[in-house]
Parts: structure tokens; C-alpha cells; sequence
């Protein structure tokens, strides 16, 4: 499976903008499935204007998105602020090629800073088939906890999806933590960022697609733009073959606890 990262720079831009690039961006990136960053659908660093531009999983942004994924061919996973049963989750829709509902996933835990006041926290894991791969999505916070990573993976998956908006101060996330997570694990680990800066957040760039060793297959500087890399479950079955860490995290923690 070819997986393609969207890193944009759409500061300030309205949902009318954010599509366009959307569509020219599945249009040319002659992929299967292509990750936006966190909160794509609004931009993260806004403040109150979250809770206006917030919707369901079923409303206008996410219908025009499944047009996209239809006219296309191209399954879309993206970012944004949902609506539901009064209250505001940070969450990460992936529609399928079909333009069918795959999966939502609701960020687990919600970091200091501007995201408190704002948005509940989800409950459960998110995974999903497609093309014979088993998917997880976390968001930002929630993939740089082992245990969230570890549970993804020890539940079946083989590939986590990771929308991020991370600050450049952060950067080591990207650099160091997210490939340990991939390698920990056995798990491709496609990670999503935004470029640019927007009301005064600088983000670090540096999306990345990692093989289960955690070895950059493609991995972004800090400008828009997308990369490309092939999903393999062959090496997500040697690498663990290799480095039985599911199965060995399992009898140590039972020694330990």
C-alpha cells in the first residue's frame, strides 16, 4: 500500500481553501491513503474559534471530504474538531475510497496548553481494516505514551496513524520518540504535522513515515508538502519475528505487577 502525508501550510485559511488543497493534493499524490494533520479541519491554534467551526462526523466538511475520497480513489484520514452530544472532541475521521465512514478517533488524553477548556477527552482505541491492513489512529499526545502504542499494536495493528500538531520546541518527538515508538512495537507509524506558523505556534514540520524498526522511509523538512512511502506487512511480520516485544511485554509485566 502506497500512504502519502499531506504536512500543509494553511494558516488562517477557511474550509473552502482547506478542501481545494485537499482534492489538488489526493489529485496528485497517486496514493492509497493520505494523512492530514490534527485538527486539518480547522487549524489547531485558534482558540475559541474551535467550538464555531467544530462538526458532527457526518457534516459538511466530512461530506465533501468523502466526494474527494470518491473522485479520487484515495482513502483520507484528517483532523478536526467534532461535535457530539454537547461537547467538542479533537478528533481524526478516516473516509474510505468509497467515501464510507472507516473509523473515528477521539484524542485520549488532552495535553497542557490550548487545547484545556476545549475538548473532551475520548475513551477507547480506534482501529480499522483497509486492504487487508489492520490501522490504528492516535492523535498528537496520545502516540508519544508507550502504553497508548503498545495497546494499538498488541490489539492487532500493523500500521498506527498519527495526526499531529506539534510545536517546534517539541521537535524531539519527531525526531526521537516517534521512531522508538515505531521500533518498540513492530508497527509502520505514519506521522502528520503541520508546517508554517499560525497565530504565533511555529510547528516543527517533520512528518515522517517510519518502517517497524523505526528507520525513516520518508520524513519532511519543515515547509507544505507531501511524502510518500510504501506500507509493507511483510516487514511488520519480520520485525517482530525478530524482536517479539508484544509477546515478551505480555510475561514481563506479569512478572512485575
Amino acid at each position: 500500500m502506497k500512504v502519502a502525508v499531506f504536512q500543509c501550510d494553511l494558516a488562517g485559511a477557511d474550509s473552502k481553501t482547506r478542501l481545494a488543497r485537499l482534492h489538488h493534493v489526493m489529485q496528485q499524490a497517486d496514493a492509497d491513503l493520505l494523512l492530514c494533520p490534527e485538527l486539518f479541519m480547522s487549524g489547531y491554534h485558534i482558540g475559541d474559534r474551535i467550538t464555531e467551526l467544530a462538526e458532527s462526523s457526518t457534516g459538511p466538511f466530512a461530506k465533501r471530504v468523502a466526494e474527494i475520497a470518491r473522485t479520487t480513489g484515495t482513502a483520507v484520514a484528517f483532523g478536526y474538531p467534532e461535535a457530539a452530544d454537547g461537547l467538542i472532541y479533537n478528533s481524526a475521521l478516516c473516509i474510505g475510497r468509497d467515501g464510507e465512514m472507516l473509523a473515528n478517533h477521539r484524542k485520549l488524553v488532552i495535553p497542557p496548553g490550548p487545547e484545556i477548556g476545549h475538548f473532551a477527552a475520548g475513551d477507547s482505541l480506534t482501529l480499522f481494516d483497509l486492504d487487508g491492513i489492520r490501522f490504528a489512529l492516535l492523535i498528537c499526545y496520545d502516540i508519544e505514551f508507550p502504553e497508548a502504542a503498545r495497546a494499538a499494536s498488541a490489539a492487532g495493528a500493523e500500521v498506527i496513524l498519527a495526526p499531529t500538531a506539534l510545536a517546534a520546541q517539541w521537535s524531539v518527538v519527531a525526531e526521537r520518540v516517534i521512531p522508538a515508538r515505531a521500533f518498540e512495537n513492530g508497527s509502520h507509524i505514519v506521522y502528520a504535522n503541520h508546517a508554517g506558523t499560525e497565530n504565533g505556534l511555529e510547528y516543527a514540520g517533520s512528518s515522517v513515515i517510519l518502517d517497524p524498526i523505526g528507520g525513516d522511509q520518508a520524513r519532511a523538512d519543515t515547509s507544505e508538502t507531501v511524502i510518500t512511502a510504501i506500507i509493507d506487512r511483510d516487514q511488520v511480520h519480520r520485525a517482530r519475528a525478530r524482536l517479539p516485544y508484544l509477546r515478551d511485554a505480555a510475561a514481563l509485566r506479569d512478572r512485575l505487577i
